[in-house]
């Protein structure tokens, strides 16, 4: 029996590392509004945040995404609701890279001496509040892997969401539904995503001409975020984080046609694209 016990445990622990979505997880926590005796309550919260992520299979099939998750909540206050401490926040999502979600209106409770574990079905609102993140960061980073690839966790995210406001907790998941279907229907974006990290792969194979048709695509799907639903600031965000790669690789390429695009699609980095127009004239 002994020899079975040890054989699940180990089987257990591996199979969370072989399958965990989250290599890493960044936690920034700004309690300064927060009285000496809400603090202490809170001292546990870093790791049962990281644990949560770390240990929670999100999605089996893919398994070996490594993704580096970096957050930050900033606590603004406490209210009672019967015998529960609510805790009011702002809160940050990022994978690091150029996926960014900002959330105003966070709502929460939370008892230290439980451990936080994410239940598909039951809602509560701290675990709901955080896997929705974790799926809206999946769906994205999923997304750069095949076309629509992070469809369904983005249906799981509006599924915890829709369950938010329908609960006893429902402040801010409005904003989250309205979230989830507004990243769904910018096809632009994540076309443009899918091609700009397939071209990176091509980039480091040296297949240039493969690399030079995907950042045509990428463009493409710039140009169909403008006209699906216009100056959308993930995919301002998008842009801001990758342009100088993007103005490296199509100075590379020697595309001054493609600079001068992106000079009309990211018009707040003109200047950046004309420096690499000017440098391929030269």
């Amino acid at each position: 029996m002994l020899r079975i016990a040890v054989s699940f445990i180990i089987t257990t622990i591996y199979t969370n590392i072989i399958f965990a979505q989250f290599l890493s997880v960044d936690i920034a926590l700004d309690d300064r509004l927060l009285r000496s005796d809400e603090k202490h309550e809170l001292l546990n919260l870093k790791n049962d945040i990281t644990n949560f992520y770390i240990n929670t299979i999100w999605d089996d099939r893919y398994s070996d995404l490594d993704i580096n998750l970096y957050m930050q909540i900033i606590f603004e206050g406490v209210t009672q609701k019967g015998n529960e401490t609510i805790y009011n926040c702002q809160a940050l999502f990022s994978n690091g890279k150029d996926l960014r979600y900002f959330d105003k209106s966070v709502q929460f409770y939370y008892n230290s001496g439980s451990s936080l574990y994410y239940d598909p079905v039951l809602f509560e609102p701290v675990t709901g509040f955080l896997a929705y993140y974790a799926f809206l960061i999946l769906a994205g980073e999923i997304d750069t892997y095949e076309f629509n690839g992070g469809n369904s966790s983005l249906e799981i995210a509006r599924d915890i969401a829709l369950r938010g406001s329908s609960s006893d907790y429902k402040k801010g998941w409005g904003s989250r539904i309205t979230l989830v279907d507004n990243l769904n229907r910018n096809m632009g974006l994540r076309k443009a995503r899918l091609a700009w990290y397939i071209s990176l792969d091509l980039f480091k194979d040296g297949n240039m001409d493969g690399a030079l048709e995907e950042l045509n695509i990428m463009l493409d799907g710039i140009e169909q975020s403008f006209q699906d639903v216009g100056r959308d600031s993930h995919t301002q965000f998008f842009l801001k984080i990758q342009s100088e790669e993007i103005a490296r690789k199509l100075k590379m390429l020697g595309r001054k046609r493609l600079l001068e695009d992106m000079k009309s699609l990211d018009p707040d980095r003109r200047d950046l694209y004309q420096k690499s127009i000017d440098s391929i004239s030269e």
